[in-house]
């Protein structure tokens, strides 16, 4: 059969599936790439963000515990510079009895009197130091006695009071009698640590 303007049918239907198969590999290409090649490759993507920001996070992980870990450093420091402090504060054993001679010194300025000034049968363990119970007895006036307690306060060494008793001394108005225990710290031995 011929067709009108010169054409057969042959060739009609020739045109017809070349249509068709520039259609299908029109649509086919893009669709073949997709499933092929983008597909994949967003799985791959995902994958590689999913590991970046696992990574990001053990990262920041890691730059806390480094910021922690310098923050531990300094307050070391610090410690150790407190710690170098405290013991600068405590007396060797050989220098007990200059600290002995200062409390009473401080007493005699302040114008009281030491009745009893002895020491304790046996340091005390304090940590790395040793403790030195004193038994004082103080007479005097009670102005005196608060100067003296400020002064001991002032002393370079660490001392403390942990027994105190007061009480009106039969001298007259505002003298009073005071029985204590004076603890004295000092460092033990030639080690400069405690027996």
């Amino acid at each position: 059969m011929k067709l009108p303007f010169g054409k057969s049918s042959n060739h009609t239907t020739q045109a017809g599936v070349r249509k068709w198969m520039y259609i299908v590999a029109l649509v086919g290409v893009p669709l073949a790439s997709f499933f092929l090649v983008f597909q994949p490759q967003n799985r791959e993507i995902e994958r590689a963000k999913t590991e970046i920001q696992l990574k990001r996070t053990m990262l920041d992980k890691v730059r806390e515990e480094t910021a922690r870990s310098a923050d531990l450093k300094r307050s070391n420091e610090k410690i150790g510079e407190a710690i170098k402090s405290i013991e600068a504060r405590l007396p060797s054993d050989k220098e007990m009895d200059l600290v002995l001679r200062d409390v009473a010194e401080i007493a005699s300025r302040c114008g009281l009197k030491l009745p009893i000034f002895k020491r304790g049968e046996k340091p005390l363990p304090a940590g790395q130091a040793l403790e030195q119970p004193l038994e004082v007895q103080i007479t005097g006036d009670f102005d005196g006695f608060y100067k003296f307690l400020l002064e001991l306060e002032n002393l370079p060494r660490i001392v403390r009071i942990p027994d105190l008793k007061l009480s009106r001394a039969d001298e007259g108005d505002g003298h009073m009698q005071a029985d204590m225990t004076l603890s004295v710290y000092y460092l033990g031995g030639s080690e400069g640590g405690a027996k």
